[in-house]
């Protein structure tokens, strides 16, 4: 198992997270909740699936089949 808080991409994707909740402040009232609710479910599933992946990494789930 691979510890993903030193992958610079999953450092990366943290970073990105958190420009999309700064972004987010700035939006419109209106746009403030279907958009919004979108947008931070999608850039918070970016570094869960990467360390997700890393977890399973050596494990069955990534062997060939």
């Amino acid at each position: 198992m691979q510890d993903y808080h030193q992958l610079d991409i999953w450092n990366r994707a943290m970073d990105y997270a958190a420009n999309i909740y700064r972004f987010i402040d700035r939006l419109p009232v209106e746009e403030r909740f279907n958009l919004a609710d979108q947008l931070r479910r999608a850039a918070v599933s970016v570094p869960l699936n990467i360390a997700e992946g890393a977890g399973s990494a050596g494990n069955a789930d990534s062997a060939d089949s």
